[in-house]
């Protein structure tokens, strides 16, 4: 659904599960020349809070990581970098919410 949402907003994705040893970045997208390190999160119901709120500062601390080590590996020069999140809510059987949140934190 992640995937979905950002194609349809013009995102080329180009990797998904990109990891480094068991850190993870759900999703690497590029638009014009924006590189996005993407974290997905997604919850039944509010009862543990927002999707969002669920990427905690050690939690970006490890996507930086791995972001850093992507950008190092492709040798990727003059393009602006960020991290982003899409939050996706499901009541019952239904998505509620799917958002795609942009530049959601800087390090």
């Amino acid at each position: 659904m992640a995937v979905r949402l950002l194609i349809a907003r013009g995102w080329t994705v180009l990797e998904r599960g990109y990891r480094l040893g068991r850190r993870e970045i759900d999703i690497v997208a590029c638009r014009d020349r924006t590189l996005a390190f993407v974290e997905v999160k997604t919850r039944a119901g509010r009862g543990w809070g927002a999707p969002e709120e669920a990427v905690t500062a050690r939690k970006r601390r490890e996507i930086e990581t791995v972001a850093q080590a992507y950008l190092a590996r492709k040798r990727l020069r003059g393009i602006d970098a960020r991290f982003d999140v899409v939050a996706i809510e499901i009541a019952g059987r239904h998505v509620v919410r799917c958002e795609h949140i942009e530049d959601a934190w800087r390090p």
